[in-house]
C-alpha cells in the first residue's frame, strides 16, 4: 500500500520538531584513556575526568602527576570529590558534602558536534579562600555558557594544607621550593586543555582563564606564572587580583609549615605523609590560614614588581570588583570612635588621608566605611592596581568593570561577594533563598554572559546590541559599570583606590630601603 505523501510530510516535520538537537560529541579519547559523557538538550557534559595521578601516600605535597592510563571506557557523568577542606566553611558555601585527597579531576561542558569546530575555552577557577571551594555548586554549572558557543572547563585544584603547606622537608625534596601545589594543579589542568580540549571541539589556541575571589586571585599568580606561558591566551578575575605584598618568604612559610605538622604530632614529612587526610586537615579553621607561596618557580615574585619589570604573561585582561564585597567579611556593627582609632593605627603615615575619604561621622558610616576599607584591600585595589599596570606596561586590551546591580533583597545595599557569578553563568534559575530569575535580572545576565562569552572569543567584551564597554587606560580610567544604568564611566571608589594606592607606593619604597 503506497503511503500518501502528505502524512509521510507530516511525520517527518514532526520527527524534525520533536526530536531535541544532539551534541555528537559523547564520548573523547583523552590522556589516559576514552571517556563518556551525557548529552542533554544539545550539549555534552563530562564530569569527572581525571587530569593528574591521585596525590595521595607519597605523592602529597608533590607537583602533579602524569595521569593513570585506564582500561574501556571511563563514564564520566558525576562530579568528583571536592578536594580536602574546612567542612564547616565548605557548608557556608553550600558544601561540598563529598570531598576527597584524590581530587585531581576537571569537567567539560560542550555544544560542539565534532572535534574540529574551535569553539573558544573558558577555563573556571574556583574561589573559598584557597581552603575550601568545589565546582558541583548548581551556580557555576557550564551549560548555559557552552550554549552560548564556548567550551567551558572547571578544575579542581588543592586547597588548604594540602594545596600550601610548605616545609623545609619539602623544599629539599623538590630542590626548588614548596608550598605552591594547588597553583601547579591549575597549571597540569591547562596543559590537559592544551593537550585534550581540541576532542571536544575546543581551541587550544584560545583559552581564557576565569575564576572568582580566591580563584580570581589564582588568575592573576597565573598572569605572571613563566609555568603558565603559552597555556592562556585571555584572563578575567571577578574580585581577585594578586597585587599585594607576598604573605610570607619561602622561609618564613616553610617555618609556618614545620609548626603546623608539629602540632599534628608529626617532625617530619614522612610522618606527615603517614597521618590520614582528615588528621592534616582537622586543624584549619576559616579562610586565608594557608595560601600560595612564592617558591621561586611556579610563582617567582612579587606580581607588583613583575608588572614594573614587564615580566608578566601579557594578555587581553577583564578585570573587577562588586560594591558590596566587604558586606561578607565585616558583619558587626563598628562605631565611629573604633573606626578612627583602628584607621590611625593600621595607616600611621597617611590616617588623614583615609578619614577624608571614607564617611564616618555616624557608626552607621563607620561601617560600610570598614566594609569598603576590606573591598579596596582584599579585591578592588590589587584589581585597580592590576589593571593599570598592564595598561601602562602591556599591549593588550585591558578591561574593567565595577558590579553594582542590586538584584535581590539581600544586595539592596550594593552587589555584595560573589553575587556576580549566577549572572555570568546564567544560572539564577537554581533554587536559592529568593528567586533571583527575575525579568530585570535576566536581562543583566544576558549582557554579563554576553560580554564574557566576546572576550573569551575575541579578546573584546564589545557585541552587537550591548553597550559600549571602553578600553581601560590609567588615564582616563573608565570601567563598565553595571546597575540600573550601565555603562561606561569612572567607578565610585576612585577617590578610595588613590589613597591606597598611595599607601602601597609607600609600603614598597620602605621594602627598597630596608634591602
Amino acid at each position: 500500500m503506497k503511503i500518501p505523501f502528505l502524512f509521510t510530510l507530516v511525520v517527518s516535520v514532526a520527527l524534525i520538531v520533536t526530536v531535541p538537537t544532539q551534541a555528537q560529541i559523547q564520548t573523547a579519547k583523552v590522556t589516559g584513556g576514552t571517556v563518556e559523557g551525557l548529552v542533554n538538550d544539545g550539549i555534552a557534559s563530562f564530569k569527572g575526568i581525571p587530569f593528574a595521578a591521585p596525590p595521595v601516600g607519597e605523592l602529597r605535597w608533590k607537583s602533579p602527576q602524569p595521569v593513570i592510563p585506564w582500561k574501556g571506557v571511563k563514564k564520566t557523568v558525576e562530579f568528583a570529590p571536592g578536594p580536602m577542606q574546612d567542612l564547616n566553611m565548605g557548608v557556608s558555601l553550600g558544601g561540598p558534602q563529598k570531598i576527597s585527597e584524590d581530587c585531581l579531576y576537571l569537567n567539560v561542558w560542550t555544544g560542539a558536534k565534532e572535534s574540529g569546530e574551535k569553539r573558544p575555552v573558558m577555563f573556571w577557577i574556583y574561589g573559598g579562600g584557597f581552603g575550601a571551594g568545589r565546582n558541583s555548586f548548581p551556580k557555576v554549572d557550564g551549560t548555559n555558557l557552552a550554549r552560548k558557543g564556548v567550551v567551558l572547563v572547571s578544575i579542581t585544584y588543592r586547597v588548604g594544607p594540602l594545596g600550601f603547606l610548605a616545609h623545609p622537608d619539602l623544599t629539599k625534596e623538590s630542590g626548588k621550593g614548596s608550598g605552591c601545589y594547588g597553583i601547579q594543579d591549575q597549571i597540569a589542568g591547562l596543559k590537559w586543555v592544551k593537550e585534550n580540549i581540541a576532542r571536544f571541539g575546543g581551541d587550544p589556541n584560545n583559552v581564557t582563564i576565569f575564576g572568582e575571589s580566591a580563584g580570581g586571585i589564582s588568575v592573576g599568580m597565573l598572569a605572571t606564572s613563566a609555568k603558565a606561558k603559552g597555556l592562556f591566551q585571555k584572563a578575567i578575575s571577578e574580585s581577585g587580583g594578586n597585587m599585594m605584598p607576598p604573605r610570607a618568604t619561602l622561609k618564613q612559610a616553610e617555618e609556618q609549615g614545620k609548626a603546623y605538622l608539629e602540632k599534628l604530632g608529626a617532625n617530619d614529612i614522612k610522618a606527615a605523609r603517614a597521618l590520614t587526610a582528615d588528621e592534616i586537615q582537622k586543624d584549619t579553621r576559616g579562610f586565608g590560614n594557608f595560601w600560595p607561596v612564592t617558591d621561586g618557580e611556579t610563582i617567582a615574585d612579587n606580581a607588583y614588581g613583575q608588572f614594573e619589570a614587564g615580566t608578566f604573561n601579557d594578555t587581553p585582561i577583564l578585570v573587577g570588583t562588586n560594591s558590596n564585597e566587604g558586606a561578607l567579611f565585616v558583619r558587626n556593627t563598628v562605631t565611629s570612635e573604633a573606626f578612627v582609632q583602628m584607621i590611625r593605627a593600621r595607616f600611621p603615615q597617611n590616617a588623614d588621608e583615609f578619614l577624608n575619604v571614607y564617611p564616618h561621622a555616624t557608626d552607621a558610616e563607620a561601617t560600610v566605611s570598614q566594609r569598603d576599607i576590606m573591598r579596596e584591600t582584599a579585591f578592588a585595589w590589587p584589581t585597580w592596581a592590576w589593571a593599570n599596570l598592564a595598561s601602562e606596561k602591556g599591549k593588550s586590551n585591558v578591561f574593567v568593570y565595577y558590579f553594582d546591580h542590586r538584584g535581590s533583597a539581600a544586595s539592596k545595599e550594593g552587589a555584595n561577594h560573589t553575587d556576580e557569578i549566577p549572572y555570568v553563568f546564567h544560572t539564577l534559575s537554581v533554587p536559592g533563598p529568593e528567586a533571583l530569575a527575575t525579568p530585570e535580572n535576566n536581562a543583566m545576565s544576558d549582557m554579563l554572559c554576553s560580554y564574557w562569552v566576546n572576550f573569551a572569543t575575541t579578546g573584546d567584551p564589545n557585541g552587537a546590541g550591548l553597550p559600549v564597554w571602553t578600553k581601560w587606560n590609567s588615564k582616563d580610567q573608565q570601567a563598565m559599570v553595571f546597575d540600573k544604568n550601565s555603562g561606561s564611566r569612572t567607578i565610585p571608589n576612585q577617590d578610595k583606590l588613590k589613597v591606597f594606592d598611595a599607601y602601597f607606593s609607600r609600603l614598597r619604597a620602605q621594602a627598597k630601603t630596608q634591602k
